[in-house]
């Protein structure tokens, strides 16, 4: 068996750029947002609301608690109602989002409790709205630590697109499976592999540099 040629790997690696792209920004946006609710909800939190906060709370750790491939698995019929199919890149991208928004809300709220309260009482003391205590200094303080989480999502977005390509989602994943397994093609698998390994390495230098230059500010 010949490997594939150039054109299948940058194909592969467009598929993979396009599911953890958009998958990102939808995890990131929904997770922050979550993660937001749960702060500000929370037991001394600017605006406390418990029943809330336990309900929202549990469902995260419901949602934590499945594997992706089950999850991949259960959301078929969710993911053909949103995008028509199940297969393909951009059917991957409704279980990898759903599966990576729970995952980054825990990471945000934890940058969030980690916020000195001292500085939020004396924006309240201030007169602050609780809108610009959230804009103005819970997301400011928090900012390097919400970076770093944001790093480790899209790392993870990354791992858990090449599983879905085992299921037919396309991208590197796809690629590693049907020439480097399937047709034992080992080199194949090698270069997937280190095409993965370089791709994570960028983000981690990219992400641990923003959360510094953020930092010193």
């Amino acid at each position: 068996m010949s490997s594939p040629p150039l054109d299948k790997y940058l194909n592969a690696f467009l598929e993979t750029t396009i599911m953890v792209g958009i998958s990102s920004i939808i995890a990131i946006a929904a997770g922050l947002l979550i993660a937001l609710m749960l702060t500000i909800s929370g037991p001394g939190g600017i605006y406390p609301l418990p029943r809330f906060n336990k309900t929202l709370s549990v469902l995260i750790n419901a949602l934590r608690a499945v594997p992706f491939i089950i999850l991949l698995i259960a959301m078929l019929p969710v993911t053909r109602a949103l995008v028509g199919t199940t297969l393909g890149t951009w059917a991957a991208i409704v279980p990898l989002s759903a599966n990576l928004i729970p995952f980054f809300a825990r990471i945000a709220q934890v940058s969030l409790n980690d916020v000195d309260p001292g500085l939020i009482e004396a924006a309240r003391a201030m007169g602050c709205e609780r809108r610009h205590i959230v804009r103005h200094v819970l997301l400011p303080e928090a900012l390097p630590g919400i970076i770093g989480g944001m790093t480790v999502c899209v790392i993870a977005m990354i791992n858990a697109s090449a599983m879905a390509g085992a299921v037919g989602a396309g991208g590197l994943g796809d690629l590693a499976i049907r020439y480097g397994y399937e047709r034992y093609e080992t080199r194949v698998m090698f270069e997937v592999i280190v095409i993965l390994i370089a791709v994570v390495s960028l983000i981690q230098f990219t992400g641990e540099w923003l959360a510094r230059r953020v930092n010193h500010r």
